[in-house]
């Protein structure tokens, strides 16, 4: 029966123009409501979901990714969970608008960043923790804010963390070492709550001081680095000198007992020269005192360039014999 409203009172006089049989009331009905059930009865979860099934709110049961039934007409609902997201929350910042240029909101977090350190130095902290839902069932009833719990727990830990090291510290060498402490400790505590999430990531963004003492900060940084510098070139100098002069004592050192060697063994040989000759001389004193004798004159004539042999008893020397030619003779 085709419905033509050409005026509002045609509207009006609808139900004027509907049959009276009570069957098609019925079946009209019946229609409905077999619409409604096949409506409510299929559903699908997502590849990156888990559904949970509740009956009047009670947990029932928890499925896969894919086409599923449930019992329709809101008798049982179900509610999905991204699973494999990795969730996001930022402290101390809020990013505006994601993209290939990051752009961050200009709002003042202090609330969350400013933090003492363990010297009782004022730092702005930020961070960021990835987390992701491990257990559908604990994630949707475990916790009746699961972000909220998340971030006061994540609030508190680095807190806590940030205030057992010293602000050099904190800004430098153990930033890493504060993300994985953090990371630890906040899993433990959302464990202990049944929460059924998994924190992926705790990383610090940046570490600063307070705008108002930042210029301040920055000029004990240099003198720092002043003097770490200074030291440095010292211990270079000092790697350079010291060793040589190590050096040179040693082989000062070695050059002596070499001399002394050598002077000791002298000496020995000298010895036993002597003594071999003391012993030649016991034997024949005669023969050894000539031989010794002839051997000194050697030695002696063997060096002036002229020689004079002069006569025992007179004062001139002998006119027959001209010893002045060079060489020995």
């Amino acid at each position: 029966m085709a419905m033509d409203f050409k005026t509002p009172e045609d509207f009006l006089n609808l139900g004027n123009k509907l049959p009276k049989n009570p069957s098609f009331w019925t079946t009209l009905v019946l229609g409905v409501f077999l619409l409604a059930i096949a409506t409510t009865m299929f559903f699908s979860v997502g590849p990156d979901e888990k559904g949970v099934i509740q009956l009047f709110g009670k947990y029932m049961r928890t499925v896969d990714p894919g086409l599923h039934i449930k019992l329709p007409l809101g008798i049982e609902t179900v509610t999905p969970l991204r699973v494999e997201r990795i969730f996001k929350e930022e402290f101390g910042f809020r990013t505006s608008q994601a993209g290939v240029r990051t752009q961050f909101s200009q709002d003042n977090f202090l609330e969350e960043s400013l933090m003492l350190t363990g010297d009782l130095n004022a730092l702005e902290v930020t961070w960021i923790v990835q987390f992701k839902i491990s257990d559908a069932r604990k994630a949707l009833f475990g916790l009746r804010d699961s972000v909220r719990t998340l971030r006061d727990i994540s609030e508190a830990v680095m807190r806590r963390l940030v205030g057992d090291y010293s602000v050099d510290e904190v800004l430098t060498s153990r930033r890493a070492e504060i993300g994985v402490a953090a990371e630890r400790e906040i899993q433990e505590i959302l464990n202990s709550y049944g929460s059924g999430l998994h924190i992926v990531t705790v990383k610090l963004q940046d570490v600063t001081p307070p705008q108002s003492v930042r210029a301040a900060f920055n000029d004990v940084n240099e003198a720092k680095q002043e003097q770490e510098r200074t030291i440095n070139q010292a211990l270079q100098a000092y790697n350079e000198v010291i060793p040589r002069a190590k050096g040179e004592a040693d082989q000062m050192v070695l050059e002596a007992e070499a001399y002394a060697v050598t002077r000791v063994n002298e000496a020995k040989g000298n010895a036993s020269r002597f003594e071999s000759v003391l012993a030649e001389y016991q034997k024949s004193p005669e023969v050894t005192r000539a031989r010794l004798y002839l051997e000194s004159m050697e030695k002696v004539l063997s060096q002036p360039k002229e020689k004079f042999i002069v006569d025992g008893e007179g004062s001139a020397p002998l006119s027959l014999l001209d010893f002045r030619q060079k060489g020995n003779s």
